[in-house]
């Protein structure tokens, strides 16, 4: 249907050149003076004849190529439309995404500064805590270091009054016993072990 209508539409149009071009050969003729003329007409006729001849050999020569031409070429386009309208769509989407991630930047930016802040603070925290724990276990060091110095001061200082004591006690017994008890108290004591 489409095809008899442009087919129609360029034989009409044909025949409206060849027309004009007809009436304009008559030499200053009338319009209506040519259709009168036989000669005339039959030159007429002989031009559509030859019009439609050769629309027809070309139509039959390469129609089907004329028809793939503007077939394929208006499949093209509208596959370029598709095309095109499938890549606004993509851009619109994009573009709307991007809009989304720029109204949500400042919040995604307050909450890694939140988070960092968090971390900060726990990271503080556990120095701080470790800082006690540390110090707490350098106290008790101390103490131990301490008493222990304190306790090897106090044995020291025992052994060296028990010296003292010993000589002082040596130096007294020589003084009060004579040679004569020293021996008999050597005497009783050896006898004493030896008897238990």
């Amino acid at each position: 249907m489409k095809r008899m209508y442009v087919f129609s539409t360029v034989l009409l149009t044909a025949l409206a050149i060849s027309s004009i071009a007809f009436a304009n050969e008559g030499g200053g003729h009338h319009m209506a003076g040519w259709f009168l003329e036989d000669y005339q007409v039959e030159r007429y006729i002989f031009r559509l004849i030859n019009l439609a001849l050769f629309l027809g050999i070309i139509w039959w020569l390469a129609g089907s190529k004329i028809k793939d031409f503007f077939v394929g070429r208006r499949d093209g386009i509208k596959l370029e439309l598709d095309d095109l309208q499938t890549r606004q769509a993509d851009a619109e989407k994009k573009l709307k995404e991007v809009e989304a991630g720029i109204a949500n930047m400042a919040q995604e930016k307050q909450t890694i500064l939140d988070e960092a802040k968090q971390q900060g603070e726990a990271i503080k925290e556990a120095i701080i805590a470790k800082a006690h724990k540390d110090a707490e276990a350098l106290k008790e060091q101390a103490k131990r270091t301490a008493s222990n110095e304190a306790q090897t001061a106090i044995n020291s200082i025992r052994a060296e009054m028990a010296d003292m004591v010993v000589a002082a006690a040596e130096k007294i017994v020589a003084e009060k016993l004579s040679a004569d008890d020293h021996e008999k108290l050597v005497d009783d004591y050896l006898t004493k072990v030896v008897l238990n």
